[in-house]
């Protein structure tokens, strides 16, 4: 191990400045003082951070050939704090080297090569911790990379969990969608679980923010944060209310929690039909037939502004005894006479004629089978056609037959 520099409180007020002074640049990427031209170049993105005693914190990080060959690089820790233990991974796995691509310039980077995984110690004092990084690709050609570890027992800011808007509204049948965002602010990446505690019938889903695809848990980066859709869906026939559900996100160092609320409005729902539940009757063309409609508010909620409408074969008309319903209230009944005139040229058959009732919250149809039928004192007057017509043939036998 090499030497390593534990600076604390006690340093003075000289030192203090100093870690100002660095934690300004922590977001820039820091490269080696000692760069020589050639070989590879280390770096990371995030050199300075801070943890608290017991977590594992990750570095990202790049290399990039300063002379255009590539290389196979031999990494290792060069100074380490007593007790603190660390590893270069590559994907899942731990590695010794990594191949740098001369052919590549920084611009065409696609995010970090490898990471350097840093375990601090639970019994590690509060202090700010120097760890040393060497890449060495051969021939003399070395980097080396600095880290700072800040470990403080006080947490820099608190992870959270929170909705825009936590409050919503609504009738039975409706979706909610919740826009929520998760923020990490541990010094470490988090995978959270996500779960939401939804009354029976009930279903909740997670999608990341600009996906498409519900997700059960998602990973944030150390310091970032992740916009989430929370989408609740109440079965058809929930009651009215109001309707607490608590939303979970679980990572191996945080549980943060929010509630979202749903109020449900009431329920909206009509049907139309007649007192018999008949949906056929006669009528005759040119002549308007009468049909009592029965209209029930199937709902638990009033139901206001109601309008009665209708869909009828060309040149028939459909008028209403009361087309329109100021109030229908909840689980009542309301009968309302609509007159049918099949058209002047209607001829003899079935036809379908569809009435309608509607507001803003609901709607109900029904389809009428209409048989259209001849008209009585066209047929009286072709059966006195038939009998004259008889009995002039009979007068005719009857004079002329025995010639």
């Amino acid at each position: 191990m090499g030497r390593v520099r534990i600076l604390n409180r006690k340093t003075g007020a000289g030192a203090a400045a100093a870690l100002m002074a660095m934690s300004m640049c922590l977001a820039a990427p820091v490269y080696a003082a000692e760069d020589t031209g050639l070989g590879v170049d280390m770096s990371t993105a995030y050199p300075g951070i801070t943890v608290r005693a017991g977590e594992t914190v990750s570095f990202p990080l790049d290399f990039l050939s300063l002379d255009g060959d590539g290389y196979d690089v031999q990494l290792s820790a060069q100074s380490l704090p007593e007790n603190w233990t660390g590893y270069f991974k590559g994907d899942s796995s731990q590695i010794t080297k990594v191949h740098v691509d001369g052919a590549k310039k920084n611009e065409e980077s696609e995010g970090s090569v490898a990471d350097f995984s840093l375990s601090v110690p639970a019994e590690a004092e509060d202090g700010v911790y120097e760890v040393e990084l060497l890449a060495d690709a051969g021939s003399g050609k070395t980097d080396k990379l600095q880290l700072e570890v800040t470990v403080s027992a006080e947490q820099t800011g608190e992870s959270n969990f929170t909705s825009e808007y936590p409050e919503q509204q609504g009738a039975s049948g409706t979706s909610f969608s919740f826009d929520t965002t998760l923020v990490n602010n541990r010094g470490t990446n988090q995978s959270y679980s996500l779960s939401a505690e939804t009354p029976e019938g009930w279903q909740a889903t997670f999608t990341p923010s600009g996906e498409t695809n519900a997700v059960a848990s998602l990973s944030v980066d150390a310091g970032a944060s992740q916009g989430l859709t929370v989408a609740i869906t109440p079965p058809e026939n929930v009651e009215k209310g109001d309707y607490e559900i608590p939303v979970t996100a679980v990572s191996a160092d945080d549980t943060l929690k929010t509630t979202l609320t749903v109020s449900i409005t009431g329920t909206y729902a009509m049907t139309l039909s007649t007192p018999d539940q008949r949906l056929s009757f006669d009528a005759y063309e040119n002549k308007e037939s009468a049909v009592t409609l029965s209209i029930t508010n199937t709902g638990n909620v009033d139901l206001n502004n109601l309008n009665l409408t209708s869909s009828a074969p060309t040149d028939w008309e459909v008028r209403f005894s009361e087309s329109t319903i100021d109030t229908l209230e909840a689980g009542a009944t309301k009968e309302v006479t609509a007159y049918v005139k099949p058209g002047k040229n209607a001829v003899t058959g079935d036809y379908v004629t569809n009435i309608s009732i509607s507001n803003e919250q609901t709607s109900a149809s029904a389809d009428f089978r209409v048989s259209v039928k001849t008209s009585t004192t066209w047929g009286l007057a072709a059966v006195a056609v038939i009998v004259v017509l008889a009995g002039g043939l009979a007068l005719i036998f009857k004079k002329y037959g025995r010639r």
